[in-house]
């Protein structure tokens, strides 16, 4: 869950040599296998109400892409939150789609594109925000990372053991088409288009 947009800003990245090391040296070993084109990173906590927003997102646009034979070059991947492992997720990546829940973002979602940032001084290996993931990606391999995206759904309600909220099912919806439209156009500047027209 982010609070206002999990694209803004970063609040770790590892700075300690031997954690930077051993995270590029299976980035080296990973770019030898070549990976589907595009990654799609959920991230939410299934029982925590609208935290579920970016799993059932993933659930639903896996069926998607298996009901139309569409998945060959999109990987999906789920977790609680996003970490600096989720670095080597980027590699050999020529896009990336961030999916969150946030409490602050524009009803009923927003697309925006993100970019590295910096690392910083501290560093934790949890809840780092997607331009983090992007800085630790730059920061372990040496190269810019792949052009990058978050869907952020708006979500109001985060208590343990809560369903869905009725707002944030018919910003589902809304986010979902959202979703389709990006995956059946695969191509960064249309990426970027869907972006630029959500900001206005």
């Amino acid at each position: 869950m982010s609070a206002a947009g999990p694209s803004q800003g970063a609040n770790c990245a590892p700075s300690g040599g031997s954690a930077a090391a051993d995270l590029a040296n299976e980035a080296a070993s990973a770019g030898a296998i070549q990976p589907a084109g595009v990654v799609v990173i959920a991230v939410g906590n299934r029982s925590r109400g609208d935290d579920a927003i970016g799993p059932l997102l993933l659930d639903r646009l896996q069926d998607w892409l298996a009901s139309g034979d569409r998945g060959a070059d999109i990987e999906l991947i789920e977790d609680f939150q996003l970490q600096i492992e989720h670095a080597l997720d980027l590699a050999g990546r020529r896009l990336v789609l961030f999916i969150d829940a946030g409490t602050g973002t524009a009803a009923p979602y927003r697309l925006l594109a993100t970019e590295a940032a910096a690392p910083s001084a501290s560093h934790s290996s949890h809840a780092l925000a997607p331009a983090a993931v992007l800085g630790v990606y730059r920061q372990i391999t040496g190269a810019n990372p792949p052009p990058a995206f978050v869907l952020c759904v708006r979500g109001h309600r985060f208590e343990l053991g809560e369903d869905l909220s009725q707002p944030a099912r018919a910003h589902v919806e809304a986010a979902w088409r959202q979703l389709v439209d990006l995956c059946e156009k695969p191509d960064v500047g249309h990426w970027q288009e869907a972006a630029a027209r959500d900001a206005r």
